[in-house]
């Protein structure tokens, strides 16, 4: 079944996962869904690597080492990134941008 599908279709899913992660980072000022956006931004781009991986090399596994290795990296960055959240959220009591800007100094 994943023989039918062909790798134009899958990039355009990887694309259009890619800027809904943009439109989301540039657009929502809560700081969840800026951090949900990433995360959506990440995956696309596993999903390109895994895509590329299986039409290009298909003998290979560099790829799905690669988006393990991104999996791993997201983890850690949605681990701090939440534990600041919880700090401004703790200090502040709003999850917002622009009270972030506090932060700074």
């Amino acid at each position: 079944m994943l023989n039918e599908i062909s790798i134009t279709h899958i990039l355009f899913v990887s694309t259009a996962l890619f800027f809904i992660g943009v439109y989301g980072l540039l657009t929502r000022r809560n700081l969840i869904t800026i951090l949900m956006s990433v995360e959506l931004m990440l995956n696309s781009v596993n999903i390109n690597f895994v895509a590329f991986n299986k039409y290009l090399f298909p003998e290979k596994m560099d790829g799905i080492f690669f988006s393990i290795f991104i999996i791993a990296i997201a983890a850690a960055e949605a681990a701090v990134a939440i534990a600041i959240i919880i700090n401004l959220y703790r200090s502040h009591q709003s999850i917002d941008v622009e009270d972030a800007s506090e932060m700074k100094y």
